[in-house]
């Protein structure tokens, strides 16, 4: 929780702080994932293999942007809340 008068972009900047590591350990966890269960994966390829670096970054780069977006959004909620009442609602 910030101070009374805090302005909102800090705010969004600490909040924010955490996803990258947050990302970063999810999407190692899904790669260890992929590579361990490439046979599956590769029934849902069509004229790709599972391991294929085109196919990782282009699902790497979206996993990054969801979770860019899913750690602005909490930290665009944070930083819009009034520090006063805050606490007794949550």
């Amino acid at each position: 929780m910030s101070a009374p008068g805090a302005v909102a972009c800090p705010i969004c900047v600490q909040t924010m702080a955490s996803s990258p590591l947050l990302l970063a350990v999810g999407m190692f966890a899904g790669l260890l994932a992929v590579l361990a269960a490439t046979r599956l994966v590769a029934t849902f390829l069509y004229g790709r293999t599972a391991t294929d670096p085109a196919t990782l970054v282009f699902a790497a780069i979206v996993l990054a942007g969801l979770g860019t977006l899913a750690g602005y959004l909490p930290a665009r909620r944070a930083s819009r809340l009034d520090p006063m009442p805050a606490p007794r609602e949550e």
